[in-house]
């Protein structure tokens, strides 16, 4: 049973009681957006530009922003508060440049990830630790919960030789680790020379979801806006390549999928069938003001959680290929999943109809591994 705690505080905020002494003396530079928050909702950057202690000098923004309000590539810029420069890292670039972090001695990360391989933020971090050890920089996060919990994995394991923005790194689609605790598995396993802090949260435990910790919400992205959204996104967002809508230009992305092309009775009775845990699948029609089908009537499923412990969201996004691959082999572009499955093992799988019981028995001596990979950098009980 989960019960609330009051007491989780992030790495901002035990950065803060601990007067900065992590950050030294030299010129900072600060990786974040507007998640970057203290428990009282102070941004990390004010807290840092308005501190007497620590030289800011200069912001590096992820995709979206950061005010997280771009839905497109983002440029360069100045923030109009300190008048400090902005560099983006979802533009001409995905890292900092040498000539950026002249004079900056320490780059502090705080980002409020999603706990899925392919929500970007963890590739800036991959990104930015290797610039800082190609620059000689020290390298602070400040770390925040995973708001979809620490305990369980699911999925394959990204191919090595097809890693991308979306898959930095060869880890599973939900790998059940913090940004703090992915950072010391990059730096190991890439054998960056680096030195590295991580500032962990305290009073969060791996099982915990964001609502047992007592902190506030705040939308990581234009279309992630709640826990439930982020909880179904591992799976949902596997298929978003696809020609499938997931529900971007309605106001509950990630909570239903649908196309022009799809019955959705015929769609929810043949997933409803498969008994998943945790969920089951109503027949809806929307029509998106943007992006995909924009303007267009979609039939497709809604998604209602029944129980989020027995919730396993990978298998829920394959079921979904597998279901769409048998009743609309024709219309539905499958191929396209591979963008973010990152698996061709998986993908030639559910290409061929196989079951998901016969695809996670392929991917699960590579979970185990994975399982032993991350045991040494675990922070949390």
């Amino acid at each position: 049973m989960e019960t609330a705690s009051s007491s989780v505080l992030c790495g901002v905020d035990v950065l803060v009681r601990e007067k900065f002494s992590a950050l030294g003396r030299g010129p900072v530079g600060l990786i974040t957006n507007h998640t970057g928050l203290t428990r009282d909702g102070v941004a990390t950057a004010d807290v840092l530009a308005e501190s007497a202690i620590v030289p800011l000098k200069a912001f590096f923004g992820p995709e979206h922003g950061i005010r997280g309000a771009v839905d497109e590539k983002v440029p360069d810029g100045k923030d109009p508060k300190t008048g400090l420069p902005v560099y983006s890292l979802y533009g001409e670039r995905y890292e900092p440049t040498a000539e950026q972090l002249a004079g900056i001695e320490t780059l502090v990360y705080d980002i409020q990830d999603v706990g899925c391989r392919f929500y970007t933020f963890l590739s800036t971090l991959g990104h930015c630790l290797t610039a800082a050890a190609k620059q000689g920089k020290r390298f602070v996060v400040l770390d925040r919960p995973n708001p979809i919990g620490g305990v369980a994995m699911e999925g394959p394991i990204a191919d090595k030789d097809k890693l991308a923005f979306v898959a930095y790194h060869p880890i599973p689609v939900r790998h059940g680790m913090t940004m703090g605790e992915l950072a010391k598995l990059i730096v190991t396993e890439k054998g960056l020379k680096l030195d590295l802090t991580v500032i962990p949260c305290e009073g969060w435990k791996r099982g915990d979801y964001w609502d047992v910790t007592g902190l506030t919400w705040t939308n990581p992205s234009p279309n992630m806006r709640s826990l439930t959204q982020a909880t179904l996104y591992p799976g949902v967002g596997l298929i978003e390549f696809t020609n499938i809508s997931v529900g971007r230009g309605t106001d509950t992305p990630f909570e239903w999928i649908g196309a022009p092309y799809l019955d959705p009775r015929r769609l929810a009775a043949s997933l409803n069938e498969t008994n998943l845990p945790g969920i089951r699948f109503i027949p809806v029609h929307f029509t998106p003001r943007a992006s995909k089908f924009v303007g267009e009537r979609c039939g497709g499923v809604s998604f209602l959680v029944t129980d989020r412990q027995k919730l396993t969201p990978v298998r829920i996004g394959v079921d979904l290929a597998l279901t769409l691959r048998k009743l609309y082999p024709k219309e539905w572009q499958a191929e396209r999943m591979m963008t973010l499955l990152v698996n061709r093992q998986a993908m030639d799988g559910i290409l061929a109809g196989d079951d998901y019981a016969t695809l996670s028995r392929r991917w699960s001596a590579g979970l185990r591994a994975f399982a032993n990979r991350r045991k040494p950098h675990l922070l949390y009980p």
